[in-house]
């Protein structure tokens, strides 16, 4: 219960913000692709959670394997309908020509910043499985959704554009970061909302750069290799 209530503070507020920021600007707003963004975002929690815990766990484990090949699975499919389409969803790995001399020292920069995170705010002792599991699917199953079938039905709802940093930046792009911010930030509990602002800046504010990549590159494939390394690095060093 306490999972769904999470799951609707978030989708009402995806939806009030997105329907204010598609009013400013009607003729390049789509109703019908900011609901397609909130299925998404509520199929991949349910997902995630088991189906808030009716699914039994069979593969086990620390963390939730389960669920993330699940999410994985869902985004999978959906990537592959023709409405959204795996090169226009960014599964590829051809990279844009040319985009890489700049995408590159961004990449650098980005495993530096988490290297020293990592280095200032070292972790417990660890597991191998506990660096298994972020070494693979933290990127591969959240990149794919956020900056994959996400980010592309985000940029359908708001179609305009401004070009900053040598990539067209959306409102759909803005919002995918601060959704990925607020699945990690916000949730319900002991019957209160909670919002946690630190972990809202470590998450939604990198994810401002694994969008750039993203959009720069035409690809996930940077997006999700640096996502797994600043995820496992902490427990590497």
């Amino acid at each position: 219960m306490n999972g769904l209530i999470g799951l609707g503070g978030v989708l009402a507020l995806l939806l009030v913000v997105g329907a204010c920021v598609g009013v400013m600007d009607r003729r390049r707003f789509s109703w019908r692709w900011l609901m397609a963004a909130a299925l998404l975002v509520a199929i991949n929690d349910a997902l995630l959670t088991g189906v808030y815990g009716l699914l039994p766990d069979v593969i086990g484990g620390s963390w939730n394997w389960q669920g993330k090949l699940l999410a994985l699975a869902a985004t999978l499919a959906i990537a592959a309908s023709p409405a959204f389409g795996w090169r226009r969803s960014g599964f590829t790995l051809l990279q844009t020509p040319g985009s890489l001399k700049s995408a590159l020292p961004v990449a650098v920069l980005y495993c530096a910043f988490f290297v020293v995170i990592a280095l200032a705010f070292p972790g417990g002792t660890t597991t191998g499985e506990d660096i298994a599991f972020q070494l693979t699917l933290p990127g591969l199953e959240e990149e794919p959704f956020y900056r994959g079938i996400l980010l592309f039905a985000l940029c359908q709802a708001f179609t305009g554009t401004k070009r900053f940093l040598g990539v067209d930046w959306s409102w759909g792009a803005v919002l995918s970061c601060l959704l990925f911010g607020m699945a990690h930030a916000f949730g319900f509990s002991h019957g209160a909302f909670s919002f946690d602002p630190m972990t809202m800046a470590l998450t939604a504010l990198p994810s401002f750069i694994a969008v750039w990549l993203r959009l720069r590159t035409g690809s996930l494939l940077l997006p999700i290799l640096l996502h797994n390394f600043g995820n496992a690095i902490s427990m590497i060093l």
